[in-house]
Order: C-alpha cells, then structure tokens, then sequence
C-alpha cells in the first residue's frame, strides 16, 4: 500500500481548480498554503505532529500515470491541452514542516506549502489525510501512555481499524506517540518497530483443557510464556494453571526472561490484585500482570487510582480508531500570493467564527521555553522577515484579548524555530529519522510540558501568540475588507 501512486489521491475540485488555473494567466503565481488545527483532539493541551514521512514519500511519487490520464480523460471535463501538461506534472515548490514526534498546537502551522497555485492545490487532500490521520492517533497514543504511568502499552488494533492503511499507518503514529510496539506484523517490517503479542482464547480452547494449552505453548516458548488466564475462571483455573506450569518450568531449570498473565476479561482492578498475591505467593514475584478489554486512557487512569496491579497495558479499538475523537480537524488554507516584484501579499480569510479566521502571510513559529526548567512557556508565530533574540526582552500578548500581556525577561527563557526545510524547490532535503527516533523525540518533546497541561481533564491551555508585526497585518486586512 505504501507504494501505491497516489497522485489522483484528491478532491475531484482540486483537479477542476487547477484546470482553472491552467486557463488562467495567473496559473503559475506562487502562493503559500499553511496546513493547521483549532482544537487540540480529545480535549488535550496538544497534539503530536506525525504522517511526515508519508508525506515526503507521497511528494516524491507525484506524476500522472498513462492510466491516470485515461480515466481523466474519460470524465469529459478535462481538455486536451491540460491533460498534456499533467503528463509531464511534478512538483517544484518548497515545503517547510514541524518534525514528526514534536508537540504542537491549535493555530500554528504544522506544514507550509510554497508553490505554483496548481501544484499547492493539487496536494492539499493528500495533506490533511495523512497529517490529520497520524497525528489524531499519536496524540491518543501519547494520552494512554501518559496514563499508564511509565508502564509499556502495546498497540494491537489492526482487526478494529478503519481499513489496512488506516491499522497501518495508524500502528506507527501509535508508536511514535509512546507505545512499546504493536501486534501489526507488516508494520513492523515496513517500519521496523517492535511487534509483540501472547495468544488467544482460541489457543486454549483449541485444547483438551486449559492446563495442556498451556504446557504446550510453554514448551514452544519457553523463554516468553505470558498465558491468557480468563477462558474459564480466571482465578479458580487459569491463574492456578499458569502458576503449576511456572513451577514446572523451574523444575526444568527454565526461568523465562518473561513471563506472566494477560486478563482480557472481568473486573480487571480486583482481579490484578488477587493474581498479584497468587503469583507473589507462589513466588512469581516478577511475573508480569498484562491486561486488555476496551482500554483507553481514562479507564487505564482509573484503575491506576485503585492501584491495579498491572504492569502491562494491550490496548486496541479505543486507540487506532480514537474513540470518542474520530477527526484531527486539520486545514489548509491560502496565506499569501507571491506578486511580479516578488514579494507575498497576504491574504486571510473571513468568518462568523472568531476562531476561523486566519493568519495571512509567510510566517515562521519560535517556540518559548520557560528556564531554567525547560518547559513550553508559549508559541509564538511571526512573519518570515522578524527574528527574536534571547538576549532582549520580549513582550507577548494573546492575539484574541490582546490585554492579556506577559513580558519574558532575558536571561528567563529560550527559543527555537520549530519549522524545518522539507522539499527547496522540488527536490527533498530532509531525510526521516526511524520511527523509533521519533519516538523517542516525542518522549523528550512531551518532558518540555508542564503536568498540568498533560492532565487528562481541563488540562492548562499553552498560549499561541502573534508576532505585534502580524498582529498589526492580521487586524488591518480585517479594516480592509470590512
């Protein structure tokens, strides 16, 4: 799936549009679209960037196959002359983009697009997709770890996922939000990240009885044996049995590098606590106790409350398919045309909505660390032109209630741009890290927030603020177009 040629991964309107374009004489104006959210998901204070990658392999692939350009054809609404530039199309504008794994916020630009309009508008489908897509499912991963308390949490979701693609790419932004591996077999290869999983019901049911299941996985694993204990009777049968065949094991002189129990089923609260004391008793004092069942990060917080003794979190439906929060609600808007002296002219656009309107022009964002502790004080987003220094004072202010103003002191914080050169000029400058460096920028990325804005409830809101130079643009293409 991944090698699929997505080119015609769009809205039939972008095609139409950039036939618009190509009619008109304006169609090669270089313009700027700026890929952001409003609402961090789930009621978070953030959200983790992800999809990157797939990005980068998406823009690199874009061409319009012979096949393409048949079924075009065929619709009737293309002419001739368009469909023969499609047949020599690629792309040679410039993308800056947020790295995968960093935290990010409502408002600020996780991609910006600098291109020729057709090409800008082309893409801009296949951009929501994927950026929406994968960071919705990091930014859940990253909740139900946190929750988890250090805990390892392992994705299996793939048999409640929207599709392959969507179990799949859905599998590797769970893992760069936190999670240890996932039960996804193709990921792991395609994304080299650890696969893990037990076995079923069926395993055991596949048996005379529950004990023989059990041995006999045992003798084909000897040196990772975690049962499913919940079959039967978790506490009368298959913690008993999964205790006789530990036994059995050490009597061999087998002592598995892991071991334990997984509970699927039941009141997992209570039921962790008399398998902790069974298996403490019987001397298993480091077996694991891993647990699964409709999971997500305030079931998991909850039973962290009651002092479960779980140490091992399978967590599925609830996360590849975000549960409760179905869309990351990302969008891409017009921010500038280039003009024939070269310079951008902003644009914005207008709503009843105070929360939808946009911020025009080329911008950058530096994100503020409050020191000496290193965490997010705020993001603030400027025009390309502007540059900020740590060595002087800078004042913010929240661009919605402008009298909301906070003065950083030089020497009380740090910046750094967030932005990065993905694509100058059609060709590709930025090469991924693995998945599992971005995971573990995203473990360093989430230390930079305060508690209270991981909270899972009413967490504190980061502010996003604007540069006074945009403030000003923003407020006077207001006065303009009223």
């Amino acid at each position: 799936m991944d090698r699929q040629n997505l080119t015609l991964l769009t809205d039939f309107y972008e095609l139409t549009m950039m036939q618009g374009y190509f009619r008109n004489e304006n169609a090669n104006d270089t313009v700027i679209f700026d890929m952001f959210y409003r609402t961090n998901p789930q009621d978070s204070g953030y959200a983790i960037m992800a999809g990157l990658d797939q990005l980068i392999q998406y823009i690199k692939g874009l061409s319009f196959s012979n096949s393409d350009i048949l079924y075009l054809r065929s619709l009737k609404i293309f002419d001739e002359d368009f469909l023969t530039y499609l047949k020599t199309f690629k792309f040679t504008g410039s993308i800056w983009a947020i790295p995968e794994g960093t935290v990010v916020f409502p408002r600020e630009p996780l991609v910006k697009v600098i291109a020729p309009i057709m090409q800008a508008q082309l893409i801009e489908t296949a951009i929501l997709t994927i950026i929406n897509h994968q960071s919705l499912i990091a930014t859940k991963a990253s909740r139900v770890c946190y929750a988890a308390r250090g805990d390892g949490v392992m994705e299996f979701g793939l048999r409640r996922a929207q599709g392959p693609d969507a179990g799949i790419y859905g599998a590797r932004a769970a893992v760069i939000g936190g999670c240890i591996g996932t039960s996804n077999v193709l990921a792991g290869q395609l994304f080299d990240i650890p696969v893990l999983g037990t076995n079923a019901h069926s395993w055991v049911m596949s048996f005379p009885d529950e004990l023989t299941a059990f041995r006999k996985y045992a003798e084909i694993y000897p040196d990772s044996c975690l049962f499913v204990v919940d079959t039967y009777d978790t506490l009368d049968s298959g913690i008993p049995h999964a205790i006789q065949v530990f036994d059995e094991l050490k009597e061999k002189g087998i002592r598995p590098a892991k071991y334990g129990i997984r509970i699927d089923s039941g009141d997992l609260a209570y039921l962790s606590k008399k398998a902790r004391t069974m298996l403490d008793n019987a001397g298993y004092t480091d077996a694991i106790i891993s647990a699964s069942n409709d999971l997500d990060e305030f079931l998991i917080d909850s039973l962290k409350v009651q002092n479960a003794k779980i140490s091992s979190w399978g967590v599925g439906t609830n996360l590849i398919t975000s549960k409760g929060w179905p869309a990351f609600g990302g969008v891409y808007k017009l921010a500038a045309i280039k003009s024939q002296s070269g310079d951008f002219i902003p644009k914005i656009k207008l709503s009843e909505n105070t929360e939808k309107v946009t911020n025009p022009g080329n911008k950058k964002i530096f994100r503020i660390y409050d020191e000496p502790d290193h965490k997010v004080k705020a993001d603030l987003i400027c025009l390309e032109d502007e540059d900020y220094s740590e060595d002087t004072d800078i004042e913010i202010f929240d661009p919605n209630e402008t009298w909301k103003k906070t003065l950083l002191r030089k020497g009380t914080f740090s910046l750094r741009e967030i932005m990065i050169p993905i694509f100058d000029e059609g060709k590709s400058v930025y090469e991924s890290p693995s998945v599992m460096e971005i995971r573990e920028n995203c473990v360093s990325e989430l230390s930079t927030l305060w508690d209270e804005t991981r909270r899972l409830v009413n967490p504190h809101k980061v502010y996003v603020d604007l540069s006074p130079k945009l403030y000003d643009m923003k407020i006077s293409l207001l006065n303009q177009m009223k």
